[in-house]
């Protein structure tokens, strides 16, 4: 979400840190785990490597890190995923979070202006400034760090070449117009697309379950808000995006998937995303 300011910087010769090692990234790209170790290893006052197994190994290296601030190795998924434990914990406030991303997966990362290089990122890690930045937070406790989008990414393709529609103008033009569009005989699914949803912003109602939808995107907008576009289904001209800002956001309707970052959840029928404001803190190169 939107960075916020900087809070504090931070010193190599007398931070402790706890470097924890993504089993992804290990089976990834072992060199790259290795070059952020030496670099994290010599840099710092002292630094403790974990190596978990698994996620409940990795849960518990994070909740038994003390004092010292914890540097994460890995992709988007291992980032989100030490995110929601620190959130889930009520321990996000006071902890400075580092990354060092390593993996297939690192858009978020670099979205969010953490480096890409090993040595770079561990750099930063090093000498870097904490930057508070806003989050999303829905009604399950799950988090948003940066982009979501509903249905997930490829999700209405997907529909569209199940319907045969691929050569067929007239049968992506009957996808597009029913709501949800089944040809006879198929077997009822938890959600099709396009599909009638009701988007509401802060309480008021930005599309409503008479207009089918193609997506929703929620994105960071201005410190404390997020930005909402709809997509509605275009017959015929293109659509116009319908778009509004706000810190609370609520999608219902037909049965739904989302994707929030690397991760995606559901079919829900309901959620409501609140931003937090500042909740977080990351890490980045000094400026």
């Amino acid at each position: 979400m939107a960075e916020v300011a900087t809070s504090r910087t931070f010193s190599a010769t007398s931070d402790q840190l706890l470097v924890v090692v993504d089993p992804v990234a290990r089976r990834a790209d072992g060199e790259s785990v290795r070059i952020a170790k030496d670099v994290l290893s010599a840099g710092a006052a002292g630094a403790k490597v974990c190596l978990p197994d698994g996620p409940e190994e990795f849960a518990r290296a994070l909740a038994r890190r003390g004092a010292r601030r914890p540097v994460v190795v890995g992709d988007d998924r291992a980032l989100v995923r030490t995110v929601t434990l620190l959130h889930r914990r009520r321990e996000l406030a006071g902890c400075a979070l580092s990354l060092v991303p390593v993996g297939g997966a690192v858009s978020l990362a670099r979205s969010l202006g953490v480096p890409t290089g090993a040595v770079a990122a561990a750099r930063a890690v090093l000498d870097g400034a904490e930057q508070r930045m806003d989050l999303l937070v829905d009604d399950s406790d799950g988090v948003v760090l940066g982009t979501l989008r509903i249905p997930p990414v490829g999700a209405l393709t997907r529909m569209r070449e199940a319907s045969g529609g691929a050569g067929r103008p007239w049968l992506r033009g009957l996808v597009r117009t029913l709501v949800p569009a089944r040809p006879p005989g198929a077997v009822s699914t938890p959600e099709a697309w396009p599909a009638r949803l009701r988007v509401e912003v802060d309480g008021e109602t930005l599309v409503d379950l008479r207009q089918p939808v193609e997506g929703v995107s929620v994105v960071p907008a201005a410190s404390g808000a997020a930005r909402v576009e709809v997509r509605p289904v275009s017959v015929g001209a293109e659509a116009t995006p319908l778009s509004a800002e706000g810190r609370t956001v609520t999608v219902s309707g037909a049965h739904f998937r989302y994707r929030a970052d690397a991760v995606v959840s559901g079919p829900v029928r309901t959620r409501t995303w609140v931003v937090r404001e500042a909740a977080w803190g990351l890490v980045l190169p000094a400026r």
